[in-house]
């Protein structure tokens, strides 16, 4: 079996205490013209973060007035939900179909 070389894509976000903190991105998504990023916090460790019980933290893209890009909190309940289970589906479907690809292998 071919062993397959996988970098994770990092992201590295300040929160609002200015607080540094490493996010593996695990997909985008355009929905109605917005962008949104799912993201998981990093672990160097793929086995322990495994063993975490870990969280999706859905993001949404904007730019400031001078263009400058950033991602922020989606504040609306009904639009968090609504991408957050987008998210949710598009990873289970993804998660599905690599299983389903290791098992024929």
């Amino acid at each position: 079996m071919e062993e397959m070389d996988f970098n994770p894509e990092i992201f590295t976000l300040t929160d609002e205490e200015g607080v540094e903190h490493e996010f593996e991105l695990m997909d985008v998504m355009e929905v109605d013209g917005n962008t949104y990023y799912a993201l998981v916090p990093y672990s160097e460790d793929p086995e322990a973060a495994l063993e975490e019980d870990t969280e999706l933290v859905i993001l949404k893209a904007g730019a400031d007035d001078d263009g400058v890009d950033f991602l922020t909190t989606i504040d609306n309940d009904e639009e968090y939900d609504r991408i957050g289970n987008m998210f949710i589906d598009r990873i289970s479907q993804m998660l599905e179909e690599d299983f389903e690809e290791e098992e024929e292998a």
